[in-house]
């Protein structure tokens, strides 16, 4: 008994056994209830989810999860010390490891919870938009280096380093970089433009100034489409911001106009006949609405009919399939009254002069 006081109260570093074994317990009794609290706020949180239909719940699960066993030794290590007599490098050591440990702790719960954020803001709703998803990932990467960059500034501040003179610098430098990067800026604003308006989607077919092309992504910077001819067309986000674009995706018929003509030499009854012959076969088509049918104008070398139907669907291919079909029926139905398409032709007349 004597030798194990003997041992207890042996001094080390200036400290007797004892107060060690001491401030052990202690420091299990801490992380023993750093990590109870963080079981208990989890199982809690866990039955409060059950009988909620939000997700945030969930989120503050994950949260408090993600919270690292380190944390919670280096906090207990740090409360443990402000009841011990250190010398003061090893309380500054330790304060300051505390402070570090704390500051990325810190950070990296403000970054789930601003992912968090982002992805209800930009993807509610949207799950399966690459646009919405492409933009939530570019705000989260810009939070992320905000974040850091800030934390980083206040962890610096509370080791005791004078961060005035860095945060003067970094607000010149931050100008100049904003000057320089006017256009960049201008880009990512008009991404967020496209985001909240929606003049269009990936997966979209849209013309741009006489460019046309279906929306392959879209970018803070840039959005690029895919041609009709197979090459990449690139578009700065402000330009199209600027210009007037057409969504063919969106359309729900498509109008078309077109002509025929047929020629003068066609009997007047049969020129009053082919409306109705246009109405008859446009009526057994379906997918189509006819508008109207006007015998047009006299044309160079043919009498001009204008024909305007619509198309109840926005698909292209629909509408040529349609079209061909209109063209084979006037085709067959033209045959059969004998009257004749017009085609360029020039009729020169001779007159003959009298003998001088």
């Amino acid at each position: 008994m004597i030798h194990m006081q003997d041992w207890l109260d042996f001094s080390l570093f200036q400290h007797p056994v004892r107060e060690y074994l001491s401030a052990l317990a202690v420091l299990l009794g801490y992380l023993a209830l750093f990590i109870a609290l963080k079981r208990l706020g989890c199982v809690y949180l866990n039955r409060l989810a059950r009988k909620t239909d939000n997700d945030f719940d969930d989120f503050l699960v994950k949260l408090i999860s993600d919270v690292r066993p380190a944390i919670f030794l280096i906090l207990s290590m740090y409360l443990v010390s402000l009841h011990m007599e250190l010398a003061a490098l090893t309380e500054s050591i330790l304060r300051r490891i505390t402070i570090l440990a704390a500051g990325i702790q810190g950070i990296l719960l403000l970054q789930h919870a601003a992912e968090y954020g982002v992805e209800k803001a930009c993807l509610k709703g949207r799950t399966g938009d690459p646009a919405a998803v492409t933009l939530s990932r570019n705000i989260k990467n810009i939070l992320k280096w905000a974040l850091w960059g800030l934390g980083g500034l206040f962890v610096l501040d509370n080791l005791g380093v004078n961060v005035s003179a860095l945060v003067a610098g970094l607000g010149v430098g931050g100008i100049a970089v904003a000057i320089a990067s006017q256009a960049v800026l201008g880009d990512a604003l008009s991404a967020f433009s496209i985001f909240i308006d929606k003049p269009f989607a990936v997966g979209d077919f849209i013309t741009v100034e006489g460019l046309m092309g279906t929306v392959e992504h879209v970018g803070l910077k840039t959005t690029r489409l895919r041609s009709l001819g197979g090459e990449q067309i690139v578009f700065s986000n402000s330009d199209l911001t600027k210009s007037r674009i057409r969504n063919y995706k969106r359309m729900e018929v498509r109008r078309i106009a077109f002509k025929i003509g047929v020629v003068y030499q066609t009997h007047a009854a049969k020129v009053r006949k082919i409306p109705g012959m246009v109405r008859s076969i446009c009526s057994g088509i379906e997918g189509i609405k006819l508008d109207r049918v006007h015998f047009f104008s006299y044309g160079n070398f043919s009498l001009d009919y204008e024909i305007v139907y619509y198309v109840l669907s926005p698909d292209y291919n629909v509408y040529m399939d349609k079209q061909q079909e209109i063209n084979f029926a006037l085709k067959d139905a033209f045959e059969k009254e004998g009257i004749e398409f017009a085609y360029p032709t020039q009729t020169v007349f001779v007159e003959k002069g009298g003998a001088s």
